[in-house]
């Protein structure tokens, strides 16, 4: 077949390594950009095919994320512009580590075990972040896509939630939007000028924010939007990607997990800022007090403030539909227990992961998710759209419900719900504290966290152990969850868990309790136990004091 002899002619031109396998993970491919030509070539196969199964539009976007500027990697992005399936990730693992030789044959397999009529046209949507590499690689996605006769679009410079919301434009027929950068700026920041029509009297300080753009595409596309806001929101950049290195010290991840301010930012006492990660799909906000303390305000605390007033408008707007927050296990005590006992909104626990936090929040009319790390955003269903577009319609609704249905509409047009979104999810973080009239202090002052500490185990085989309960409970190796039971008894509002990670050979712990010393005392009696009961290599844990 002519269409296969040019893939086998192309297929030359990026030749895999030998012996090199990589595993199509939640990030999809991920490691060092000299390794990942041959990848990045046959994901442009694999996402033509995508799009033939699917009758769709398919996304390929091509970035590393939080890592260094050396990495690379590429996601494909499904139809409505979520993740892509299980069975998929399977292929495009088969596909990669294909020997040069068993490539067609693993082609062929794939369109067989799928039944793909390969007469179909297929449509395929490109796009890359700032890495140095980003260009060639990009390029190799286009050959990819090409040779099986696909059609391409390539954005060019996006980030990876723009390429999402691109890919689920396109497949709606423009019910989402449309397809282009300037649609995505126009609806975002139309929605974002309606809701703070109703902030009242808002002073030049309070629309200012600063924004660490991590030396990446968040701080390319943010100075693109800026005039879409109208001095709505007045942003001081730092970390622009005009001097520094991307995440080098400073982004999202970095701060996260320094626990401290970016490099080149300079923080007034009590000034609202936030960072981006590399792609810009996650967002932390933080602040220093008259003290010099700094404070994060984390996903667990993005996710508490949206959903808090998102509650408060369905009770305005008299609509009976469900909110719920989807957590993880990693969530902080204090987060969930305000939600629930406080605020009466139900929480959901899944496990780690955004395809699993995405899934739960599908079940519920509402549904608020972010892992603590930043990455999150509100998805809304079909039935709930309508009932607040009814309403929005009905002569017969008074003013004050008017209004909060009102603000529930210009609030679903500003959230990107294909994906974590840092433009989009700091705009409604924003709006929402521009309208309830709060500072980042009083933001912060909603709960306060539990102290808690994460360690790691080094373990001959992480397999050993087994979860349930959405992580949060230990099934094997045995006597391991009545020995975290039990020492969990000694302290005060005291929780900890274990589970193997996803990637390396080591088990992560943590702990939370009343105070740091019990938190970091508990964290490191429950590595013991680990160590001991599940096959620990190399030294026995050290206490941390």
């Amino acid at each position: 077949m002519a269409q296969f002899e040019k893939v086998s002619q192309k297929s030359k031109v990026h030749p895999k390594p030998e012996g090199l396998t990589l595993q199509y993970g939640t990030a999809g491919f991920r490691t060092h950009a000299t390794h990942l030509d041959h990848i990045m070539f046959r994901m442009g196969l694999l996402a033509t095919l995508r799009s033939k199964k699917t009758k769709s539009t398919i996304g390929v976007m091509v970035t590393a994320s939080h890592n260094p500027e050396e990495d690379n990697g590429v996601k494909l992005i499904d139809p409505m512009g979520e993740m892509v399936t299980v069975v998929w990730e399977g292929y495009a693992t088969q596909l990669a580590n294909a020997e040069q030789d068993s490539l067609l044959k693993e082609l062929k397999d794939i369109i067989k075990k799928e039944d793909i009529d390969m007469s179909e046209p297929a449509s395929v949507y490109i796009g890359k972040d700032t890495r140095p590499s980003s260009a060639i690689l990009s390029q190799a996605v286009l050959d990819g896509v090409s040779s099986l006769g696909g059609k391409t679009h390539d954005y060019g410079l996006v980030t990876t939630p723009q390429l999402h919301y691109m890919v689920c434009c396109c497949n709606t027929n423009g019910c989402y939007g449309s397809p282009t950068i300037e649609g995505y700026y126009q609806k975002l920041s139309q929605a974002f000028l309606q809701l703070t029509q109703n902030a009242l009297n808002r002073t030049d300080d309070q629309k200012r924010l600063l924004v660490d753009g991590a030396n990446g595409i968040g701080a390319l596309k943010m100075r693109e939007m800026e005039p879409f806001l109208r001095s709505e929101l007045q942003v001081v950049l730092s970390n622009d990607g005009s001097s520094g290195k991307l995440n080098h010290m400073c982004g999202a991840d970095y701060v996260k997990v320094q626990q401290k301010a970016p490099q080149g930012m300079n923080m007034g006492v009590g000034e609202r800022c936030c960072s981006f990660d590399g792609d810009a799909d996650r967002i932390v906000y933080y602040y220093t007090d008259s003290k010099g303390c700094f404070h994060l305000l984390d996903g667990d605390k993005i996710a508490t403030l949206i959903s808090t007033y998102l509650k408060e408008l369905l009770t305005q707007a008299e609509l009976n539909l469900q909110i719920a927050v989807v957590q993880t296990a990693y969530a902080n005590g204090s987060s969930t227990r305000y939600l629930e006992d406080v605020m009466k909104v139900t929480v959901c626990c899944t496990k780690t992961g955004v395809k699993h936090l995405h899934h739960a929040a599908q079940e519920f009319d509402i549904g608020v998710y972010f892992e603590a790390n930043g990455h999150g955003t509100v998805l809304f269903s079909k039935a709930a759209q309508k009932q607040i577009q009814e309403l929005m319609k009905d002569p017969n609704t008074n003013d004050e419900r008017k209004r909060a249905v009102k603000l529930l509409e210009s609030t679903i047009n500003l959230i990107n719900q294909t994906v974590g979104d840092a433009i989009s999810d700091m705009l409604v973080i924003e709006a929402v504290l521009a309208i309830r009239g709060m500072s980042a202090q009083d933001w912060d002052a909603i709960y306060t966290d539990l102290p808690n500490r994460q360690l790691k185990v080094t373990v001959s085989d992480r397999r050993v152990i087994d979860t349930t309960d959405a992580e949060r409970r230990a099934v094997s190796p045995e006597g391991l969850q009545d020995t975290i039971d039990t020492l969990v008894k000694k302290y005060k509002s005291a929780r900890s868990f274990v589970r193997p990670s996803g990637t390396e050979d080591v088990v992560r712990v943590y702990a939370e309790a009343d105070t740091q010393e019990s938190a970091d005392s508990l964290a490191h009696e429950v590595s013991l136990a680990v160590y001991r009961l599940a096959g620990g290599i190399g030294d026995e844990p050290k206490p941390l004091h």
